[in-house]
């Protein structure tokens, strides 16, 4: 019996941001997707980094006597980013988790953005594969 992979359980629409937006436009980007962050890519589709709820905290610490802070999605973004590759099985995606402080990882195929996955995701497929589906 084979193994689930990523492949067959993560989402492969995603909704991504480009390192030159302006950070309030990537907050409103976050908001309205109603997502907690966001792979960084470039115009072909190379993984950049990420940008988290957390990366945009600290616009708090930015702003000076109330004014707006400025910048750009890569002057917040984390580009330290964990991914996993589509062909990886999902026991040990489980076990990358367990170690992470991250909800989900990008899927990175020849080094372009080709989906995420989600410990949700990761759930859905350990219990498909135990039968209790």
């Amino acid at each position: 019996m084979a193994l689930p992979v990523v492949r067959d359980f993560m989402d492969t629409v995603v909704p991504t941001v480009r390192p030159d937006m302006p950070i309030l436009e990537a907050v409103d980007f976050l908001l309205n997707n109603h997502v907690t962050g966001a792979p960084v890519v470039n115009a072909d589709g190379t993984l950049l980094g990420m940008l988290t709820e957390k990366d945009c905290l600290r616009l708090l610490s930015t702003g000076v006597d109330g004014d707006l802070p400025t910048g750009t999605v890569k002057d917040f973004m984390t580009t330290k980013t964990d991914s996993v590759a589509p062909d990886m099985n999902v026991y040990f995606v489980a076990g990358l988790f367990l170690g992470a402080n991250y909800r989900r990882f990008p899927v990175v195929e020849k080094g372009k953005l080709v989906g995420a996955i989600t410990r949700f995701d990761i759930l859905k497929s350990i219990r498909k594969a135990l039968g209790t589906v």
